[in-house]
């Protein structure tokens, strides 16, 4: 009698490698793919996010920077309007970071997911207020806030993954560190045999430019997205982090579920 077949579906192959991105246990693919998608998301939520409220919401230098412009110049009423982005910017981050924390200290597997499918639910609704509301002042008022946090919360998610390798809400540092390995790159070693020869590391340039790419691809798509279909738009990025996060919530309340049954 023959031994039943233990090969693995198709379909456990694709919920494995998408709960793999999320995933405690890192790897070098997973923050590069975790790393794109969120870029991605980040440049169109900023772009069309620009079209739709008339503001940037990730750029805390521009935002600090307008801030103190306008302080010195007597604006004082432009200067809280600066302020009440700056702030949610700060209280995503520090969200993120007890969220992930508290899924650490309770041993979850889905420490990073939790502020992942947070911040799906915020850009759904994001994308259904804007629907209803816009464009009344009062929604301007509440989506600048929110989009802010959203940015703080993401940029936190992705810092602490990837031990601070990686921002995906702006590409300054993205920028930065590119010249600097091209700088290495184009640099000439008279003496190729010396140990301290200069030396590009050509993995992370890689990696930069992947996230270059894709915040700049998301922005044109978002751009062209929230112009063409309004604040609907933001829903298809809300369910690609709702399949990024999905995975591994699902596997800790189906762990969670399996105790309670025990006891």
């Amino acid at each position: 009698m023959s031994a039943q077949s233990t090969k693995p579906e198709p379909r456990d192959f694709t919920i494995r490698s998408i709960k793999a991105v999320v995933a405690h246990e890192r790897t070098e693919a997973a923050d590069t793919l975790l790393g794109m998608a969120l870029t991605f998301v980040a440049g169109a939520i900023n772009a069309g996010g620009f079209l739709a409220v008339g503001q940037y919401t990730s750029h805390m230098s521009g935002i600090l920077s307008a801030m103190a412009d306008h302080t010195a110049l007597g604006l004082f009423a432009l200067a809280g309007l600066g302020l009440a982005a700056f702030l949610p910017f700060i209280a995503g981050a520090a969200f993120s970071a007890m969220l992930i924390n508290w899924g650490r200290r309770h041993h979850l597997g889905s420490r990073y997911a939790m502020p992942l499918m947070l911040e799906a639910w915020l850009l759904l609704g994001f994308g259904l207020l804007g629907w209803f509301a816009h464009p009344s002042p009062a929604f301007v008022t509440l989506a600048v806030p929110l989009l802010c946090f959203i940015m703080g919360l993401q940029n936190a998610t992705v810092t602490k993954i990837s031990g601070a390798r990686m921002r995906t809400t702006h590409v300054t540092g993205i920028v930065t560190d590119i010249g600097i390995e091209l700088g290495k790159l184009l640099y000439w070693n008279r003496n190729p045999d010396n140990p301290d020869r200069v030396l590009a590391d050509r993995p992370k340039l890689r990696l930069l430019a992947l996230l270059l790419a894709s915040f700049f691809i998301g922005g044109v798509i978002g751009a062209i997205g929230f112009s063409q279909a309004g604040f609907l738009f933001a829903l298809p990025f809300a369910l690609l982090l709702l399949l990024l996060a999905g995975p591994p919530l699902a596997e800790d309340a189906s762990s969670l579920a399996r105790q309670l049954r025990k006891h």
